[in-house]
């Protein structure tokens, strides 16, 4: 081999060692993720007023979801996110939380987050009346058994409008500071739809937590649209052999000139591999029958990932005969 020839493949050699550090530097900055959640169970549900169902259910302490999401490494603290989520009926193995819902209903936006300023997402964000209020009351974000879920969001009339995500919104959530958080949204107005805008504040320090929110939703994606307002109150305390949990809120539907109280009231208490839970909750509309609701339960933790539950409810209604229902199922992350 002449020195010429010699030269050039030593040059080849340096530029192929190059390009395979970057792509593995490419590799450490950028990441994606596949996980979700299926709960499946078998029980009993009676609403109020209504007939019992005994059979096979999914999503009664969680609904089932799939997404993937992936970040990728700016530099200088700053990063793109992007995050898709898909809800599933896993007993009919069909996508969605009922036929006709988007594929992506969960999440579907995309993000800039920087450590030190926070990030901002454009898409279909779920929305921080939801969050607010899974995090304080003991059930988290049952539709099945959480009093409070099932009032502000499956409610029927004087509950609030515009589902547990918004299309087309854009939110901005804060990094802590000592403890303190702070986040907005607004789903933009199209047609001769309104649009939504929400803002919430919250504390998280030692064994307390509280956070206030409010949400005016005039797209909802219903014909003909409710305008709704809400406001949320809720506070926690962990006392180490008891969390306890407490919710207010009040809801005015402008459209029926309705306004509507809901208020809440949990425990869980840790014992042996998993937790005894409890949440009690009143609706209280100044038009129409109030409405009352109990759930108690155990989750027992056979893993980080794999649970199982054990649930009974009564839900009552002025004026109808009683609902309740109870589940035995199992809920698996992955």
């Amino acid at each position: 081999m002449n020195q010429t020839n010699k030269r050039f493949a030593k040059r080849s050699i340096l530029a192929g060692a190059l390009l395979g550090l970057t792509a593995l530097g490419a590799h450490a900055q950028s990441n994606v993720q596949v996980y979700g959640l299926i709960d499946m169970s078998v029980g009993s549900t009676k609403n109020p007023g209504g007939q019992s169902i005994t059979g096979v259910d999914s999503g009664k302490m969680t609904t089932s979801y799939f997404g993937f999401s992936g970040t990728e490494d700016l530099g200088g603290g700053l990063s793109a996110q992007f995050r898709h989520e898909s809800f599933m009926r896993a007993d009919v193995g069909e996508a969605g939380r009922f036929g006709g819902d988007p594929f992506f209903a969960r999440t579907s936006s995309v993000s800039l987050a920087h450590k030190d300023y926070g990030t901002l997402s454009f898409g279909r964000n779920t929305t921080q009346l939801f969050v607010s209020t899974l995090m304080f009351n003991a059930f988290g974000d049952s539709f099945g058994y959480s009093p409070s879920i099932r009032h502000y969001f499956a409610g029927g009339q004087g509950a609030v409008t515009g589902d547990t995500g918004w299309n087309d919104a854009i939110s901005y959530a804060s990094p802590s500071l000592g403890g303190l958080r702070f986040g907005a949204s607004s789903a933009m107005k199209e047609g001769s739809n309104g649009g939504n805008w929400s803002a919430g504040l919250s504390y998280a320090g030692g064994p307390l937590a509280v956070t206030a929110v409010h949400q005016t939703v005039k797209k909802d994606g219903a014909t003909p649209v409710q305008d709704t307002e809400t406001t949320q109150f809720g506070a926690s305390w962990d006392f180490g052999v008891l969390k306890a949990f407490l919710q207010y809120g009040e809801v005015k539907n402008e459209t029926t000139n309705n306004k509507t109280d809901i208020t809440g009231l949990g425990a869980r208490v840790p014992l042996g591999a998993g937790a005894f839970v409890a949440q009690y909750g009143t609706m209280d509309p100044r038009v129409g029958a109030e409405r009352k609701t109990l759930s108690l339960g155990y989750l027992h933790n056979l893993s980080r990932r794999t649970e199982l539950y054990g649930v009974v409810m009564s839900d009552k209604v002025d004026g109808l005969s009683s609902g309740g229902g109870y589940s035995l199922g199992i809920r698996h992350r992955f």
